[in-house]
């Protein structure tokens, strides 16, 4: 499975520092960064960017530097380190959704819990009951990823295909 990473250049315009400073920041704060939250790619991997987003070469202005990519808990951990009104909001925002979270599974469990001790008790009833006790299960469960759309032009091979309509020119007669 590929790996989601962002790149230190976007990372810097989204938090609103240089990239020099980004990078300067990390480097200070290493020991924040393992291996899976980031690495610096390597001059092929480079290279294959620089031909599909069109970064400049070095040669005109471009990067001297490899550059770094971060994952989704470095991209977190970015915001820990950096000091910018928007790494402040971001890492707030995080903080802000990771209790969310907890609140929401220990509220899950609980009912879970409750409804297992529920289900015990009326041991040998109704299965409509038993049904139900599965309907609320099922509810409770995440619901299905949506399939993702399909990228790209479709061509329907079973449309009519496209006609030409000829003017008739009226007869001499």
């Amino acid at each position: 499975m590929p790996l989601r990473v962002m790149l230190d250049s976007d990372l810097a315009a989204l938090y609103g520092v240089t990239t020099g400073n980004l990078n300067k920041a990390v480097k200070r704060n290493l020991d924040r960064f393992p291996a899976d939250f980031m690495f610096q790619l390597t001059l092929e991997e480079t290279q294959n960017l620089r031909f599909q987003i069109g970064i400049s070469s070095y040669n005109y202005g471009g990067r001297r530097y490899l550059p770094f990519a971060f994952t989704e808990q470095g991209v977190a951990m970015l915001s820990s380190v950096l000091h910018s009104k928007a790494a402040i909001q971001v890492n707030v925002a995080i903080m802000r959704v990771f209790v969310r979270l907890r609140e929401t599974l220990a509220l899950h469990k609980e009912l879970a819990r409750k409804l297992t001790e529920l289900e015990q008790r009326i041991e040998g009833h109704d299965t409509a009951i038993r049904s139900l006790f599965e309907a609320i299960r099922q509810l409770m469960s995440p619901p299905p990823s949506p399939p993702k759309p399909e990228i790209g032009f479709h061509i329907k091979e079973d449309s009519v295909p496209y006609r030409i309509k000829r003017k008739t020119s009226p007869s001499l007669s």
